[in-house]
């Protein structure tokens, strides 16, 4: 099912041609000089997001990454490979009081910038387009 995103994928696989995503550094944590993380703003901007709820938190960001790879390898309005922004998000919710994860994750993509205005819809339902508010981001 996924070999046709995966080739897509690998044919565009030039590191020259992922966008990197603007953000503001807010805060870098090192250890022994190995970064452990970056805290980042990211500013406004529309995001490709899939919530996904399977029985493990791995499972759920797998397959989410996998529904939004076909969505940037042509299974959108546009039938045209987006290209791959760095990084995919995941955001990992709590429950109500924040004391435990739950078990959904949203998995999202920032849309390139020369999408942003007009993004391609996606063929599949599960995967929505949202205008985000300028963001704090922790990546590794």
């Amino acid at each position: 099912d996924m070999a046709e995103p995966i080739q897509q994928l690998t044919r565009n696989n030039n590191p020259q041609e992922r966008q990197s995503i603007p953000f503001t550094l807010i805060q870098r944590k090192e250890k022994l000089g190995d970064l452990l993380y970056e805290k980042r703003q990211y500013g406004k901007a529309k995001w490709a997001c899939i919530k996904m709820k399977e029985k493990q938190y791995e499972q759920s960001i797998c397959l989410g990454f996998m529904k939004l790879m076909r969505y940037i390898c042509e299974q959108n309005s546009s039938g045209l490979y987006l290209g791959i922004t760095v990084p995919i998000v995941t955001i990992v919710h709590t429950n109500e009081a924040h004391s435990a994860m739950a078990q959904g994750v949203t998995v999202a993509y920032y849309l390139p910038e020369v999408l942003q205005d007009e993004p391609p819809h996606p063929f599949d339902s599960d995967i929505i387009i949202e205008e985000w508010p300028a963001t704090i981001v922790y990546s590794r």
